[in-house]
């Protein structure tokens, strides 16, 4: 379920309760997850640089299990670009709903 594909209040924290830095984090995330999308959907030889990528990411901003799938997929392979492309798609539909509720989005 995407409200609990990221634990905002572990951003929260890292950020000392700034909202506005949470929110300028989560933007940025946003924007990456669209340049995501577009080479998940065509995962080549840059599959294990570009799960790597996702997963820092995710974990700077509390989505675990985002995070925890691409470590899995860094040692495979782009089969597993579907579940990937699933739990980001959750994240960020989580941090969409988030923006909103804060008035950040």
């Amino acid at each position: 379920m995407a409200e609990q594909a990221v634990d905002f209040e572990y951003l929260e924290a890292y950020a000392a309760g700034d909202l506005q830095v949470v929110s300028e984090v989560l933007g940025l995330f946003r924007m990456q997850a669209e340049g995501w999308r577009a080479a998940l959907a065509n995962p080549g030889d840059g599959w294990r640089d570009l799960v790597h990528t996702i997963k820092g990411s995710a974990r700077g901003i509390g989505a675990t299990a985002l995070a925890d799938l691409c470590e899995r997929a860094e040692h495979g392979d782009p089969a597993l670009a579907p579940q990937v492309q699933s739990a980001l798609a959750d994240a960020d539909a989580a941090v969409e709903g988030y923006l909103t509720r804060i008035g950040g989005g």
